[in-house]
């Protein structure tokens, strides 16, 4: 067996072997595999596919890299909830403290941001003193003492997926479902929760930009879910228009607060509502309603964001420690109508561009930079009316290309829909 045998094996659209995938793997991992082979392989699956077979075994063979979590010293049900990316999405650092302070166990690993979609650690950093990198015990003893722990991924969790997923970064190979698929659940699987939350974007500032593609890579998700015996649901989400009004690290973070404070912007609370009572169903047997009920008298009460408060203070951070550039430019529009598309892709790259945003996992990022919407889709705005915030530092911005992402027409079209689809 030869990595070409294998190469020209899938070039062919033949079905591989679990020897023949380990082989390519793993080799690729210990570095006997070179990067333009692998490269290769990849590239022939993002153009002939894999079998759902195939998919799983690569799936277990990523996990099986490295080290898999033992979470069994957690008292009770863990949950761990993934969003597949996109801009302003900031729902982790709201459905976490929320359903931690109802008694649900949350022991999450996330990633930082790549490209035009922000991570979680990122934003999670741009709090003062946040540490993000606790030990495997001292994230089960917090998960047990306050239900809820945000960390980033260890370094030998699945390094397979690590290794690849740069590779396929750089040579134009990520959008493939079951490459997809595998990259998501393997990480997953290795972090040892329960039951899988998935919120799957949809649109333009995702990566899945049509409801077909998302539906697909959900149903495979599920599928790799059932077969470790892990209840996986899928919530499809609209990503044409950024989630929230505030893009950028530390703006993200303040934005959570207000919503757990109970002041947050309708389309971020509806997306966590629906996600949280998704889960409370899959813990407790409650029913939506009832569940919406619950989730509600939290913010209300404010024990959603005293228990954000515990999460910052459990892992070193300064909740009045969270910077935002004093440097603020006012973009306003410079026609009336109603507002029909706001372009997600193309702010989360303005955004990257002005700091808020990496290349490279290398790359620095400014956390205190981003952009704050003033209107969203649906909405009517005059001449002159604001349109945006932009929080800047030491790199400008482009007024012309800000206002190239607003749509705005005499006539208000139909309203497009939040939650798309739910898949389990």
């Amino acid at each position: 067996m030869t990595i070409i045998d294998i190469i020209n094996k899938k070039r062919l659209n033949k079905e591989l072997t679990r020897e023949e995938i380990s082989f390519a793997v793993n080799g690729y991992v210990k570095g006997e595999i070179k990067d333009y082979q692998m490269s290769s392989l990849l590239m022939a699956i993002v153009l002939n596919g894999m079998t759902d077979r195939e998919t799983i075994d690569l799936t277990d063979i990523m996990i099986n890299s490295g080290d898999v979590l033992n979470l069994k010293k957690i008292d009770g049900i863990i949950v761990d909830k993934h969003s597949t990316g996109g801009v302003g999405d900031k729902v982790t650092l709201v459905l976490g403290p929320l359903l931690a302070s109802l008694g649900i166990k949350i022991a999450k690993m996330s990633g930082r941001g790549l490209g035009h979609t922000g991570g979680t650690i990122d934003k999670l950093e741009s709090i003062k003193g946040f540490n993000t990198k606790i030990s495997e015990e001292e994230f089960i003893e917090q998960v047990n003492k306050i239900n809820i722990a945000l960390v980033s991924q260890t370094a030998n969790l699945v390094p397979a997926d690590k290794k690849i997923y740069a590779l396929r970064d750089v040579t134009g190979t990520v959008e493939s479902i079951p490459l997809i698929a595998s990259s998501i659940m393997s990480k997953k699987i290795a972090s040892g929760a329960d039951i899988i939350m998935l919120d799957v974007k949809v649109g333009n500032g995702a990566l899945m930009k049509n409801i077909e593609d998302a539906r697909e890579l959900s149903h495979l998700m599920v599928k790799i879910g059932a077969s470790y015996r892990k209840p996986t649901i899928c919530l499809l989400t609209n990503m044409e228009e950024p989630l929230g009004y505030a893009i950028g690290n530390a703006l993200e973070v303040k934005e959570a607060i207000e919503t757990l404070q109970g002041n947050g912007p309708k389309d971020l609370l509806e997306v966590v509502m629906t996600l949280c009572s998704i889960i409370i169903g899959a813990v407790k047997k409650i029913p939506h309603n009832e569940a919406e009920s619950l989730l509600f008298k939290q913010i209300n009460n404010g024990k959603a964001y005293k228990k954000f408060e515990e999460l910052v203070a459990a892992q070193g951070g300064d909740i009045n420690e969270i910077k935002i550039s004093d440097k603020v430019f006012s973009i306003k529009s410079d026609k009336s109508g109603y507002i029909n598309k706001i372009d997600a892709l193309k702010l989360g790259e303005i955004a990257k561009k002005i700091g808020a945003g990496r290349n490279t996992l290398e790359d620095k990022i400014d956390y205190e930079v981003g952009l704050v919407l003033t209107k969203k889709v649906g909405d009517y705005v005059s001449k002159d009316d604001e349109l945006v915030k932009v929080y800047l530092k030491d790199k400008d911005v482009s007024i012309s290309e800000i206002l190239s992402c607003f749509k705005i027409d005499k006539e208000l079209t139909n309203l497009p829909k939040l939650i798309l689809d739910i898949i389990k």
